[in-house]
């Protein structure tokens, strides 16, 4: 992979995506301006048991990433060294919303590098807007027949609002 005389950076943004939130884009929307491809990588992820099928979690990726000329998406059930291999990637972007999730992605990245020692993991914070939007609070939400309009990307939530 490369770009003109200098090597592209593509760069691999993991998650289940259960569902795709405004934070998720608002990562999607920063990475695609730092590197030249973003693989939004939707993680099938049985042992999670999420409330959205993997094929409708890859058609909501798909919606967000039909915003960015340098975004695409794809689907992974093994390692994500595995896949960043597949992909000739070597940057791994996760999104760290507070420092409760500091611990459990640093220990990822450093397992993942342990795995495929040329990784790297950069950490992107959502901006302040979307800092406590998770996708098991918009699953709680919806599971309780709340509002989530403003807690996703508008294609998102009118997907979600016709399979519901």
């Amino acid at each position: 992979m490369t770009k003109g005389n200098a090597k592209a950076k593509r760069a691999i943004y993991p998650g289940t995506f259960d569902p795709i939130t405004a934070g998720h884009t608002d990562i999607v929307r920063r990475a695609s301006s730092i590197f030249d491809e973003v693989v939004i990588a939707v993680a099938e992820s049985r042992s999670k048991k999420p409330l959205f099928g993997l094929d409708f979690r890859l058609e909501m990726a798909e919606a967000v990433a039909e915003e960015y000329g340098n975004v695409t998406v794809t689907a992974f059930d093994d390692l994500l060294v595995n896949l960043c291999g597949r992909l000739e990637a070597d940057i791994v972007i996760r999104g760290l919303r507070a420092v409760s999730d500091f611990e459990y992605e640093l220990q990822m990245g450093y397992a993942n590098s342990s795995l495929r020692k040329e990784l790297e993991t950069i950490y992107l914070m959502p901006s302040l807007e979307y800092a406590f939007i998770s996708s098991s609070v918009v699953r709680s939400i919806l599971e309780h027949g709340g509002r989530v309009d403003h807690l996703l990307p508008s294609r998102v939530h009118e997907m979600i609002m016709e399979r519901l």
